[in-house]
């Protein structure tokens, strides 16, 4: 058994004997950018784009298109994800009284999300593969609109339930995607700062259907989620494809274009086009890996780190202690738990801001072993807080101390998390995973990472019922085991290219 690679042939200059054996995308999305390149040297390819770009298009971008105008536009994938995430959260009463579903109904709608985004994460890779980074974006925003209307005109559980797995599949799709192309397009002395903007979008998708939910109908509020697929799916037209995925389907006109638009119709790209070259042929060497040649450390080591970091990720606990962020506020003593779990949401879309401006200053390797220390001790800190709880007089002095210690704990604990574990196993997954497996490992991963998530969200309600303060301590020892995987096996990615990280696990 095998491994299909994803190229096969040579260098450049021999790429007009194999192409016909290249596999050709069956889906190719424009874009205004793109045309003929006129041959000859990169001076008379730079001026040829400028020739060509025409007086109208040239108005609409006299330059280039530029990786954060790409970025942005992609991110409403991602807020469409923490759209979906946060629906559920705000709208359960509304939903159990007009549908008439009881609550292991609707938690069975919540966790549909899930169970769909694994079918879309294990699609996820061969789709960008076969198709595109932006033509795979496009799948994706498709049934996440159907389903958002599907929810909205509801009359029964069963529409509910289709739009949920719908929304789902889109997302799992765009959870792959969306960090492999923006870290595919982004200048090196940039990618992790663009590439925070992944998880930043998530958290705002969260936070505007926490905010939205509060004042409008469960109904309208799942119309309003619509929203950044139909937005999205025009702004895809007039983006670039990622020119390394073009690389490697021989399509080097268009990959050159791409590249310039990139980078600015000004700039030299000679350099940077010979590395992907290079890169694209080495892995064109071998069509075929065989299991046993994941042995070797090339492919080993960024599979075990990438598919480590992102399951890690979810054994944190993270996801069941947002899920549960309400009845874990209760438990502290806070009343207007609703009020607490928007104010979570502001923290954290705050939080990673922070991250985005700080990834490619300080570093993913330190931000990750900052993140997962201050998650370490804010979740000991919690789970010795309900201990000492449960152990003393409500309505005491200690309980109250000890509630107020619990809340700044989780509110401690979500910091750290957004500060790195939340954004940049992500970005890391989509720097070193091996260019000739990445479709296949990449699925892998996001599988692996919702997988972990809908098992940490299924059995977190058992746990805290079974003790808050035990929960907590095992959640605290986890992130202690990911902080030592971090410091062991995890490198520093700032500034490097995709190629010379590639490299360096060879």
């Amino acid at each position: 058994m095998s491994f299909r690679g994803e190229e096969s042939g040579g260098e450049d200059g021999g790429r007009s004997s194999s192409a016909s054996d290249l596999r050709k995308p069956f889906l190719h999305t424009g874009s205004w950018y793109k045309m003929s390149a006129a041959g000859g040297g990169m001076g008379s390819r730079q001026s040829s784009l400028m020739e060509r770009l025409g007086s109208s298009i040239y108005s609409l971008r006299d330059t280039s298109v530029s990786a954060v105008l790409c970025t942005l536009i992609v991110a409403l994938g991602p807020i469409q994800f923490g759209f979906t995430c946060g629906f559920s959260s705000p709208t359960q009463d509304a939903v159990i009284s007009d549908l008439g579903l009881s609550l292991s109904e609707f938690s069975l709608f919540g966790s549909l999300s899930n169970v769909g985004a694994m079918v879309g994460a294990i699609a996820s890779g061969q789709i960008a593969e076969y198709i595109g980074r932006k033509g795979s974006l496009m799948i994706a925003a498709i049934p996440n609109i159907i389903g958002w209307l599907a929810i909205s005109f509801a009359k029964d559980s069963s529409f509910l339930f289709m739009g949920r797995l719908l929304e789902g599949f889109g997302v799992g799709v765009i959870s792959y995607v969306v960090p492999v192309y923006i870290a595919e397009i982004a200048p090196q002395t940039m990618r992790g700062a663009l590439g925070a903007v992944n998880q930043l979008s998530v958290t705002i998708g969260i936070l505007l259907a926490y905010l939205l939910g509060m004042f409008v109908p469960w109904r309208i509020l799942a119309v309003l989620g619509i929203l950044p697929c139909s937005v999205l799916i025009p702004g895809l037209f007039f983006i670039p494809e990622s020119p390394r995925w073009l690389a490697k389907m021989g399509k080097m006109e268009d990959f050159e274009s791409s590249l310039q638009a990139l980078r600015g119709f000004d700039t030299d790209i000679a350099a940077e086009v010979n590395e992907i070259k290079r890169s694209v042929a080495s892995s064109r060497r071998r069509t075929t890996i065989r299991f046993a040649d994941i042995k070797q450390k090339r492919y080993s080591v960024p599979l075990v780190i990438g598919i480590g970091l992102l399951i890690l990720q979810q054994l944190s606990g993270v996801n069941g202690i947002l899920f549960y962020a309400a009845s874990i506020f209760k438990a502290a003593g806070l009343t207007n738990s609703n009020l607490a779990t928007f104010g979570l949401g502001v923290v954290q879309v705050v939080a990673t801001g922070v991250t985005t401006w700080l990834t490619d200053k300080a570093g993913r390797r330190l931000l990750l072993i900052i993140s997962t220390t201050g998650m370490t001790i804010t979740l000991v800190v919690v789970s010795v807080s309900f201990f000492v709880k449960d152990n003393v007089t409500s309505g005491s002095h200690l309980y109250s101390v000890m509630s107020m210690l619990s809340l700044v704990g989780l509110v401690a604990f979500v910091i750290s998390f957004s500060l790195g574990l939340g954004a940049i196993p992500w970005i890391i997954m989509s720097e070193i995973l091996p260019v000739n497996i990445k479709s296949l490992a990449g699925s892998v991963a996001t599988l692996a990472n919702w997988l972990t998530a809908w098992l940490i969200t299924m059995t977190a309600s058992l746990m805290l019922s079974w003790s808050n303060g035990g929960t907590f301590a095992i959640y605290a020892a986890v992130c202690a085991g990911t902080l030592i995987f971090v410091c062991l096996w995890v490198p520093e990615t700032k500034g490097r290219t995709l190629e010379e990280i590639a490299f360096s696990f060879r």
